[in-house]
Protein backbone atom coordinates (compact mmCIF):
# COMPACT_ATOMS: atom_id res chain seq x y z
CA UNK A 1 0.00 0.00 0.00
CA UNK A 2 2.84 2.36 0.86
CA UNK A 3 4.66 1.73 -2.47
CA UNK A 4 1.11 2.15 -4.32
CA UNK A 5 0.88 5.67 -2.68
CA UNK A 6 4.48 6.61 -3.24
CA UNK A 7 4.14 6.33 -6.88
CA UNK A 8 1.59 8.32 -7.19
CA UNK A 9 3.05 11.04 -5.26
CA UNK A 10 6.52 12.36 -7.10
CA UNK A 11 8.50 14.45 -5.14
CA UNK A 12 5.25 14.85 -2.65
CA UNK A 13 2.88 15.96 -5.70
CA UNK A 14 -0.15 14.27 -6.35
CA UNK A 15 0.91 12.38 -9.63
CA UNK A 16 -2.53 11.56 -10.23
CA UNK A 17 -4.54 14.68 -9.78
CA UNK A 18 -1.96 16.47 -11.99
CA UNK A 19 -2.16 13.80 -14.71
CA UNK A 20 -5.91 13.18 -14.74
CA UNK A 21 -7.74 16.45 -14.12
CA UNK A 22 -7.66 20.24 -14.90
CA UNK A 23 -8.50 23.55 -13.86
CA UNK A 24 -11.42 23.93 -15.32
CA UNK A 25 -12.87 20.42 -13.56
CA UNK A 26 -11.50 21.76 -10.37
CA UNK A 27 -13.59 25.08 -11.36
CA UNK A 28 -16.95 22.89 -12.20
CA UNK A 29 -16.80 21.49 -9.06
CA UNK A 30 -16.42 24.30 -6.98
CA UNK A 31 -19.24 25.52 -8.29
CA UNK A 32 -21.44 23.07 -8.56
CA UNK A 33 -20.82 22.50 -4.63
CA UNK A 34 -21.09 26.04 -3.90
CA UNK A 35 -24.20 26.92 -5.88
CA UNK A 36 -25.70 23.38 -4.81
CA UNK A 37 -27.12 23.17 -8.26
CA UNK A 38 -25.86 22.10 -12.32
CA UNK A 39 -27.89 24.55 -13.35
CA UNK A 40 -26.34 27.61 -11.67
CA UNK A 41 -23.29 26.55 -11.89
CA UNK A 42 -23.37 26.13 -16.18
CA UNK A 43 -24.83 29.29 -16.10
CA UNK A 44 -22.30 31.33 -14.15
CA UNK A 45 -19.25 29.28 -16.11
CA UNK A 46 -21.20 29.68 -19.70
CA UNK A 47 -21.51 25.99 -19.90
CA UNK A 48 -23.90 23.33 -21.08
CA UNK A 49 -25.49 21.09 -18.04
CA UNK A 50 -24.34 18.11 -19.94
CA UNK A 51 -20.85 19.48 -20.13
CA UNK A 52 -20.84 20.12 -16.32
CA UNK A 53 -21.68 16.44 -15.88
CA UNK A 54 -19.46 15.20 -18.27
CA UNK A 55 -16.41 17.09 -16.14
CA UNK A 56 -17.66 16.22 -12.48
CA UNK A 57 -18.17 12.67 -13.65
CA UNK A 58 -14.66 12.60 -14.66
CA UNK A 59 -13.28 14.20 -11.53
CA UNK A 60 -15.18 11.56 -9.52
CA UNK A 61 -13.62 8.46 -11.10
CA UNK A 62 -10.06 10.32 -10.34
CA UNK A 63 -10.68 10.76 -6.86
CA UNK A 64 -12.01 6.87 -6.54
CA UNK A 65 -15.40 8.51 -4.12
CA UNK A 66 -18.51 10.08 -4.39
CA UNK A 67 -18.43 13.86 -4.28
CA UNK A 68 -21.83 14.78 -4.16
CA UNK A 69 -24.81 13.72 -2.67
CA UNK A 70 -27.85 14.52 -4.96
CA UNK A 71 -30.56 12.31 -2.58
CA UNK A 72 -31.75 15.68 -1.31
CA UNK A 73 -33.59 18.59 -3.62
CA UNK A 74 -30.19 20.64 -3.17
CA UNK A 75 -26.65 18.94 -4.00
CA UNK A 76 -24.13 18.87 -0.95
CA UNK A 77 -20.68 17.70 -0.98
CA UNK A 78 -20.06 14.14 0.64
CA UNK A 79 -17.45 14.01 3.00
CA UNK A 80 -14.63 13.54 0.21
CA UNK A 81 -16.41 15.95 -1.59
CA UNK A 82 -16.28 18.85 1.26
CA UNK A 83 -12.19 18.08 1.44
CA UNK A 84 -11.63 18.37 -2.12
CA UNK A 85 -14.01 21.89 -2.07
CA UNK A 86 -11.30 23.04 0.97
CA UNK A 87 -8.16 21.90 -1.40
CA UNK A 88 -9.81 23.78 -4.24
CA UNK A 89 -10.60 27.02 -2.60
CA UNK A 90 -7.01 27.10 -1.50
CA UNK A 91 -5.59 26.36 -4.65
CA UNK A 92 -7.98 29.30 -6.46
CA UNK A 93 -7.17 31.63 -3.34
CA UNK A 94 -3.55 31.27 -3.99
CA UNK A 95 -3.79 31.64 -8.01
CA UNK A 96 -5.67 34.56 -6.99
CA UNK A 97 -2.92 35.64 -4.72
CA UNK A 98 -0.13 34.78 -7.41
CA UNK A 99 -2.16 37.12 -10.13
CA UNK A 100 -2.61 40.20 -7.54
CA UNK A 101 1.69 40.20 -6.85
CA UNK A 102 2.05 39.43 -10.51
CA UNK A 103 -0.31 42.67 -11.13
CA UNK A 104 2.36 44.52 -8.84
CA UNK A 105 5.21 43.56 -10.18
CA UNK A 106 3.47 44.78 -13.80
CA UNK A 107 2.01 47.80 -12.21
CA UNK A 108 -1.24 49.80 -12.63
CA UNK A 109 -0.94 49.52 -16.18
CA UNK A 110 -1.80 45.62 -15.97
CA UNK A 111 -3.66 43.32 -13.53
CA UNK A 112 -7.61 42.41 -12.35
CA UNK A 113 -10.17 43.75 -10.80
CA UNK A 114 -13.26 41.40 -9.82
CA UNK A 115 -16.20 43.75 -8.81
CA UNK A 116 -19.55 42.07 -7.29
CA UNK A 117 -22.26 44.57 -7.50
CA UNK A 118 -25.77 44.19 -6.10
CA UNK A 119 -28.64 43.92 -9.00
CA UNK A 120 -29.34 47.44 -9.03
CA UNK A 121 -25.75 48.97 -9.12
CA UNK A 122 -26.14 47.68 -12.86
CA UNK A 123 -27.53 50.88 -13.68
CA UNK A 124 -24.52 53.04 -12.83
CA UNK A 125 -21.51 50.24 -12.15
CA UNK A 126 -20.74 49.98 -15.92
CA UNK A 127 -20.22 53.70 -16.21
CA UNK A 128 -17.89 54.07 -13.43
CA UNK A 129 -16.17 50.93 -14.99
CA UNK A 130 -15.75 52.43 -18.28
CA UNK A 131 -14.36 55.72 -16.82
CA UNK A 132 -11.70 53.41 -14.61
CA UNK A 133 -10.78 51.30 -17.72
CA UNK A 134 -10.02 54.41 -19.92
CA UNK A 135 -7.02 55.65 -17.43
CA UNK A 136 -5.99 51.77 -17.52
CA UNK A 137 -6.82 50.02 -20.26
CA UNK A 138 -4.52 46.99 -19.33
CA UNK A 139 -6.51 46.18 -15.98
CA UNK A 140 -9.27 43.08 -16.72
CA UNK A 141 -12.69 43.81 -15.54
CA UNK A 142 -14.72 40.94 -13.91
CA UNK A 143 -18.57 42.31 -13.28
CA UNK A 144 -20.97 39.91 -11.35
CA UNK A 145 -24.09 41.43 -11.07
CA UNK A 146 -26.93 39.50 -9.17
CA UNK A 147 -28.97 39.71 -6.06
CA UNK A 148 -28.37 40.46 -2.44
CA UNK A 149 -28.24 37.27 -0.97
CA UNK A 150 -25.76 35.61 -4.17
CA UNK A 151 -24.15 38.40 -3.61
CA UNK A 152 -23.66 37.49 0.63
CA UNK A 153 -22.86 34.06 -0.81
CA UNK A 154 -19.99 35.50 -2.99
CA UNK A 155 -18.08 37.75 0.36
CA UNK A 156 -18.28 34.83 2.21
CA UNK A 157 -16.94 32.31 -0.26
CA UNK A 158 -14.29 35.55 -1.18
CA UNK A 159 -14.98 35.70 -5.03
CA UNK A 160 -14.74 38.96 -5.89
CA UNK A 161 -12.01 42.12 -4.87
CA UNK A 162 -14.75 44.67 -4.19
CA UNK A 163 -18.39 44.88 -3.51
CA UNK A 164 -21.22 46.97 -4.40
CA UNK A 165 -23.97 46.84 -2.07
CA UNK A 166 -27.15 49.01 -1.58
CA UNK A 167 -27.08 49.05 2.39
CA UNK A 168 -25.02 48.84 5.03
CA UNK A 169 -23.42 45.57 5.52
CA UNK A 170 -24.88 43.37 8.35
CA UNK A 171 -22.22 43.78 11.21
CA UNK A 172 -21.42 39.61 11.07
CA UNK A 173 -19.65 40.15 7.99
CA UNK A 174 -16.95 42.04 9.07
CA UNK A 175 -16.81 44.13 6.31
CA UNK A 176 -15.38 47.23 5.97
CA UNK A 177 -17.62 49.58 3.78
CA UNK A 178 -17.39 53.25 1.97
CA UNK A 179 -19.47 55.56 1.57
CA UNK A 180 -19.48 56.39 -2.12
CA UNK A 181 -22.52 57.96 -3.84
CA UNK A 182 -26.14 59.04 -3.23
CA UNK A 183 -28.47 56.14 -4.49
CA UNK A 184 -32.45 58.18 -3.54
CA UNK A 185 -35.37 55.97 -3.77
CA UNK A 186 -38.43 57.44 -5.82
CA UNK A 187 -42.21 56.42 -6.51
CA UNK A 188 -42.87 55.71 -9.35
CA UNK A 189 -45.93 55.27 -12.04
CA UNK A 190 -47.16 55.28 -15.19
CA UNK A 191 -47.87 58.57 -16.99
CA UNK A 192 -51.07 57.48 -17.25
CA UNK A 193 -51.69 56.97 -13.27
CA UNK A 194 -54.21 59.18 -11.51
CA UNK A 195 -51.65 60.30 -9.15
CA UNK A 196 -49.02 61.65 -11.62
CA UNK A 197 -51.00 64.49 -12.21
CA UNK A 198 -51.25 65.06 -8.22
CA UNK A 199 -49.06 67.34 -5.94
CA UNK A 200 -47.46 66.96 -2.23
CA UNK A 201 -49.50 62.94 -2.38
CA UNK A 202 -49.40 62.16 1.30
CA UNK A 203 -48.29 58.48 2.31
CA UNK A 204 -51.34 57.63 3.84
CA UNK A 205 -53.10 58.39 0.31
CA UNK A 206 -50.33 56.27 -1.33
CA UNK A 207 -50.81 53.23 0.89
CA UNK A 208 -54.39 53.13 -1.18
CA UNK A 209 -52.59 51.76 -4.06
CA UNK A 210 -51.22 48.20 -5.44
CA UNK A 211 -48.00 48.22 -4.87
CA UNK A 212 -45.07 46.16 -7.17
CA UNK A 213 -42.49 45.50 -4.76
CA UNK A 214 -39.15 43.57 -5.07
CA UNK A 215 -38.78 39.85 -3.09
CA UNK A 216 -38.41 39.92 0.73
CA UNK A 217 -35.10 40.21 1.74
CA UNK A 218 -34.21 42.53 -1.15
CA UNK A 219 -32.96 45.99 -0.08
CA UNK A 220 -35.55 47.67 -1.75
CA UNK A 221 -38.26 45.88 -0.40
CA UNK A 222 -36.84 46.51 3.28
CA UNK A 223 -36.76 50.40 2.29
CA UNK A 224 -40.53 50.36 1.44
CA UNK A 225 -41.52 48.73 4.22
CA UNK A 226 -39.56 50.74 7.26
CA UNK A 227 -40.59 53.93 5.87
CA UNK A 228 -44.25 53.16 5.76
CA UNK A 229 -44.11 51.33 9.33
CA UNK A 230 -42.59 54.91 10.53
CA UNK A 231 -46.06 56.19 9.81
CA UNK A 232 -47.73 53.04 11.05
CA UNK A 233 -49.07 52.24 7.48
CA UNK A 234 -48.67 49.01 5.43
CA UNK A 235 -48.45 49.42 1.64
CA UNK A 236 -50.80 47.20 -0.22
CA UNK A 237 -48.73 45.01 -2.32
CA UNK A 238 -49.97 43.21 -4.74
CA UNK A 239 -47.20 41.40 -6.96
CA UNK A 240 -43.80 40.65 -5.94
CA UNK A 241 -40.90 40.48 -8.63
CA UNK A 242 -37.38 39.53 -8.91
CA UNK A 243 -36.29 42.37 -11.36
CA UNK A 244 -36.42 46.39 -11.37
CA UNK A 245 -36.95 45.88 -15.13
CA UNK A 246 -40.06 43.33 -14.65
CA UNK A 247 -41.72 45.93 -11.81
CA UNK A 248 -40.96 48.95 -14.17
CA UNK A 249 -43.00 47.44 -16.91
CA UNK A 250 -45.36 46.00 -14.06
CA UNK A 251 -45.77 49.43 -13.69
CA UNK A 252 -46.03 50.39 -16.92
CA UNK A 253 -49.09 48.14 -17.75
CA UNK A 254 -50.45 49.55 -15.30
CA UNK A 255 -50.71 47.11 -12.30
CA UNK A 256 -49.58 49.43 -9.47
CA UNK A 257 -46.88 51.75 -8.11
CA UNK A 258 -43.61 51.06 -7.06
CA UNK A 259 -40.57 52.50 -5.04
CA UNK A 260 -37.29 52.39 -6.72
CA UNK A 261 -33.79 53.55 -7.07
CA UNK A 262 -33.35 56.20 -9.52
CA UNK A 263 -30.20 54.91 -11.18
CA UNK A 264 -33.17 52.47 -12.46
CA UNK A 265 -34.75 55.62 -14.85
CA UNK A 266 -31.43 56.43 -16.27
CA UNK A 267 -31.77 55.11 -19.22
CA UNK A 268 -35.41 55.44 -19.56
CA UNK A 269 -35.49 59.38 -18.65
CA UNK A 270 -38.07 62.09 -18.07
CA UNK A 271 -39.93 61.22 -21.69
CA UNK A 272 -40.18 58.03 -21.29
CA UNK A 273 -42.95 55.83 -20.02
CA UNK A 274 -42.48 56.14 -16.09
CA UNK A 275 -43.00 59.07 -14.06
CA UNK A 276 -41.95 60.25 -10.58
CA UNK A 277 -44.44 60.90 -8.32
CA UNK A 278 -44.88 63.62 -5.80
CA UNK A 279 -45.12 62.31 -2.46
CA UNK A 280 -44.58 63.70 0.59
CA UNK A 281 -40.97 62.67 2.41
CA UNK A 282 -39.38 61.27 -0.97
CA UNK A 283 -36.77 60.81 -2.43
CA UNK A 284 -35.97 58.26 0.17
CA UNK A 285 -31.82 59.24 0.70
CA UNK A 286 -29.76 56.04 0.55
CA UNK A 287 -26.10 56.05 -0.10
CA UNK A 288 -24.17 53.31 -2.14
CA UNK A 289 -21.48 51.49 -0.47
CA UNK A 290 -18.55 50.22 -1.56
CA UNK A 291 -16.94 46.96 0.40
CA UNK A 292 -14.33 44.16 1.40
CA UNK A 293 -13.90 41.87 4.24
CA UNK A 294 -11.62 43.73 6.54
CA UNK A 295 -9.10 40.77 6.42
CA UNK A 296 -8.30 41.00 2.97
CA UNK A 297 -5.58 42.90 1.78
CA UNK A 298 -6.77 44.66 -1.35
CA UNK A 299 -4.57 44.16 -4.71
CA UNK A 300 -3.11 47.65 -5.66
CA UNK A 301 -5.65 47.83 -9.07
CA UNK A 302 -8.72 46.89 -6.18
CA UNK A 303 -7.43 49.95 -4.03
CA UNK A 304 -7.00 52.52 -6.90
CA UNK A 305 -10.52 51.54 -8.09
CA UNK A 306 -11.74 51.57 -4.52
CA UNK A 307 -10.18 55.68 -4.36
CA UNK A 308 -11.49 56.33 -8.10
CA UNK A 309 -14.89 54.97 -7.66
CA UNK A 310 -15.28 57.52 -4.00
CA UNK A 311 -13.40 60.72 -6.08
CA UNK A 312 -16.21 60.33 -8.36
CA UNK A 313 -19.36 60.83 -5.28
CA UNK A 314 -19.35 64.69 -7.20
CA UNK A 315 -20.28 63.17 -10.62
CA UNK A 316 -22.84 60.99 -9.42
CA UNK A 317 -24.12 63.41 -7.22
CA UNK A 318 -24.97 65.50 -9.99
CA UNK A 319 -26.07 63.24 -12.46
CA UNK A 320 -29.06 62.18 -10.28
CA UNK A 321 -29.78 65.74 -9.53
CA UNK A 322 -30.29 66.87 -13.04
CA UNK A 323 -31.81 63.47 -13.51
CA UNK A 324 -34.31 64.00 -10.53
CA UNK A 325 -34.99 67.64 -11.73
CA UNK A 326 -36.25 66.64 -15.16
CA UNK A 327 -38.51 64.37 -13.99
CA UNK A 328 -39.81 67.30 -11.84
CA UNK A 329 -40.06 69.61 -14.53
CA UNK A 330 -42.11 67.02 -16.72
CA UNK A 331 -44.09 66.40 -13.44
CA UNK A 332 -45.28 70.49 -12.95
CA UNK A 333 -45.60 70.45 -16.92
CA UNK A 334 -48.34 68.25 -16.62
CA UNK A 335 -49.67 69.22 -13.86
CA UNK A 336 -50.16 72.80 -14.94
CA UNK A 337 -51.87 71.62 -17.49
CA UNK A 338 -54.50 69.64 -15.82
Amino acid sequence: MTEQRDSRFKDGLPDYLIRNTTFRQMQIFEAVARLGSFTRAAEELFLTQPTVSTQLKKMTDVMGLPLLDQSSRQIKPTEAGEELYRAVRRIFDSLSDLDTRIAALKGLQHGRLRLGVITTAKYFAPEILGDFWREYPGVDISLKVTNRNRIIERIQNNEDDLYILGQPPDKEFNLAAYPFAPNPMVVIAGKDHPLYQESSISLERLAEEPFISREVGSGIRDTTMKRFAEHGLSPNIRMDLGSNEAIKHAVIGGLGVAILSLHTLVLDGADGPLGVLDVEGFPIARTWYLAHPKDKELSPMAQTFLDFARASEPVISERMRSLYAQFSARHKSIATTK
